[in-house]
């Protein structure tokens, strides 16, 4: 059965503790979620459909072994864990980016799971699936994406009730909003707090322009 793929391209992964290396991004159609500050709406409806085989042509032709399955959301599509295991058995490294309202065991715990916990100005925090903090692997990473002093004390407690009161080491990234929530602002409040997370940029934004595709 054929995925509805938005776009495959070759570029730097610009998030995750993966950032900075070349990487084949296989964006797939659709997602569940609407989210406030979603830079990807494109995604929602635009794509084509293609055979896994079809894909994994594509992807081989770039001849790099960093793959990325993301959205849209991924997991909306049934045949997405087969692609992903499909990238497996043919020696890839594969991330998967997930809004973290769907069960990430779907996808094979060998695929990173980069999965977002969703804050209150996305508008979308009530749809967290809470039981895939329990389904991290230690290769798996969380994301909280911070748009404002709300978000990120949510995110705080989140990380700090559920992730690391329960002896989770799995990196932690706090990400601003690109062009909303200040870098440096988010940096002071982390260190005043001494969090245990990383603060994240998107580096393909600041690599190329913020609302580039394909980069």
């Amino acid at each position: 059965m054929p995925l509805k793929v938005n776009e495959i391209f070759y570029s730097i992964q610009g998030e995750s503790t993966y950032a900075g290396l070349p990487c084949v991004f296989v964006r797939l159609t659709e997602c569940n979620l609407r989210c406030s500050y979603c830079d990807t709406q494109y995604a929602y409806d635009e794509g084509e459909f293609l055979d896994i085989e079809e894909i994994a042509g594509q992807v081989s032709a770039y001849s790099c072994r960093l793959v990325e399955v993301t959205g849209g959301e991924p997991l909306v599509q049934e045949e997405t864990p087969v692609l992903v295991q499909r990238f497996i058995d043919t020696g890839n490294k594969v991330l998967l980016e997930t809004n973290g309202s769907l069960n990430i065991n779907l996808v094979n715990s060998r695929c990173v799971r980069i999965m977002d916990v969703k804050c209150p100005s996305s508008g979308e925090s009530n749809r967290n699936d809470m039981d895939n903090l329990e389904r991290l692997t230690m290769d798996d990473e969380v994301k909280f994406v911070i748009g404002c002093r709300d978000d990120y004390e949510f995110a705080k407690q989140i990380l700090n009730r559920f992730i690391r009161s329960r002896g989770k080491a799995n990196p932690v990234h706090f990400s601003p909003i690109f062009g909303k929530q200040d870098f440096k602002a988010l940096a002071e409040w982390m260190l005043e707090d001494r969090l245990e997370a990383k603060l994240h940029l998107q580096l393909h934004k600041i690599v190329w322009d913020s609302d580039a595709r394909g980069v």
